[in-house]
């Protein structure tokens, strides 16, 4: 891509206005090319508007001298081709183009190419917006994507919408529906850029029989898998060379899944209180070094974080309290006013969303209650410092 923006801006710029034809060599003398021009970008699928659309949808550009296009670049911020997404267009008329929106492409302005060295002058800017919500698919159900005729017919489905890093593994199921064993390869994709972070080959897998693939987190031994959206992709080949697969290329709403690093500790109806719940708000002389969050009593809590139990305790004003140390994380997690003593003891270790006891009152609390702490490295009053933890307990609460 480097290529194409840097050949781009010295032919606009130096040689030629966006409406001149461009000239590229060829065999005994010179190729005609045109020089696409885009005067307008309108979201035709998966819409909020004009020119906002959901990865996975799909745009056309108006203009001229579109018939030849063959990529479409969305540029991202524009500044280097870092950011920059190649996506192969649907279509292409003399004056319209359509596109499907990759998976990872950014918001800004999109260029039309009909060569590696012609492409037009960049587009007005579109939004684009993350994709749908994974569908919800515990049961096998027929498969959306390509498949040749005569091809195996392919069934999937997806333990969950919503993973969390270090919790309970997510289970792809799939079944081969053939005459005989068919080999099967299985990608498990990172949306944001197109990654494979995982793959199998399995196979020949016994047909009309579901088999399925546990997944931990993990990118690689020892690696944990950053957060976002992940699709599942299977791609299946008989004996005769036809193919099948459970999803088009661009998919990102069957066999979905969203993956998180954290969350939210208490699962039942909450509320954040006042200013006094704050963190740094007054506490007769010192500070308050956590967020309040208000629940029922004995509503149910989790550990936001899989790690290593530090302290299982009671004291007089914190009531029942747990510190985790987090799992690949710079933070210890404390949780405080405990309806009881958490069943956890000390070097026991908790995955994340794992129950590690209820809200309650207990210490020196006004109503039930979970104080919450955050602590830097090295630890809870081991050296480390705490942190305001409100704005990361709405980011998980969002979406756990």
């Amino acid at each position: 891509m480097t290529s194409k923006r840097f050949i781009a801006g010295f032919a606009l710029s130096a040689a030629m206005a966006p409406s001149a034809p461009a000239f590229a060599a060829g065999s005994g003398g010179t190729e005609f090319t045109p020089l696409p021009v885009i005067k307008k970008v309108k979201c035709i699928s998966h819409c909020s508007g004009d020119r906002r659309v959901q990865a996975g949808g799909a745009i056309k550009l108006v203009g001229k001298r579109l018939g030849e296009v063959e990529t479409v670049v969305f540029l991202g911020s524009g500044k280097t081709a870092g950011d920059d997404v190649e996506a192969t267009v649907l279509s292409a008329r003399r004056r319209v183009v359509r596109v499907e929106v990759p998976l990872g492409a950014p918001s800004g302005r999109v260029s039309a190419w009909s060569s590696e060295v012609v492409g037009s002058e960049p587009s007005r800017r579109i939004e684009v917006l993350p994709p749908p919500p994974p569908e919800r698919s515990v049961r096998l159900s027929p498969a959306s994507g390509p498949r040749e005729p005569g091809a195996p017919r392919l069934e999937t489905g997806v333990s969950t919408t919503k993973a969390f890093f270090a919790g309970t593994k997510v289970r792809f199921s799939y079944r081969v529906n053939d005459t005989e064993p068919v080999p099967v390869h299985i990608e498990l994709i990172h949306v944001e850029d197109g990654m494979v972070v995982r793959s199998w080959d399995r196979g020949p897998v016994e047909p009309n029989v579901v088999h399925t693939i546990r997944w931990s987190g993990k990118s690689a031994p020892g690696k944990s898998a950053n957060a976002g959206r992940y699709v599942w992709r299977l791609s299946a080949q008989d004996s005769e060379g036809l193919t099948a697969e459970s999803s088009n290329s661009s998919e990102s709403v069957r066999d979905a899944f969203d993956f998180y690093g954290h969350k939210f500790p208490i699962r039942g109806r909450h509320d954040y209180g006042d200013s006094g719940a704050r963190f740094g708000s007054g506490r007769g002389g010192r500070s308050h070094q956590g967020q309040d969050v208000f629940a029922k009593c004995g509503t149910k809590m989790v550990a936001a974080r899989a790690g290593k139990v530090k302290f299982n305790q009671y004291h007089s004003a914190a009531g029942y309290y747990l510190v985790i140390d987090g799992y690949r994380s710079p933070y210890d997690y404390v949780y405080m006013h405990l309806q009881d003593r958490s069943p956890w003891k000390p070097g026991e270790k908790v995955r994340t969303g794992q129950k590690i006891g209820r809200v309650g009152d207990s210490g020196n609390a006004s109503g039930c209650h979970l104080h919450y702490e955050m602590w830097g490295s090295p630890g809870w009053y081991d050296g480390g410092s705490p942190i305001d933890p409100f704005r990361p307990l709405k980011r998980w609460d969002s979406w756990s």
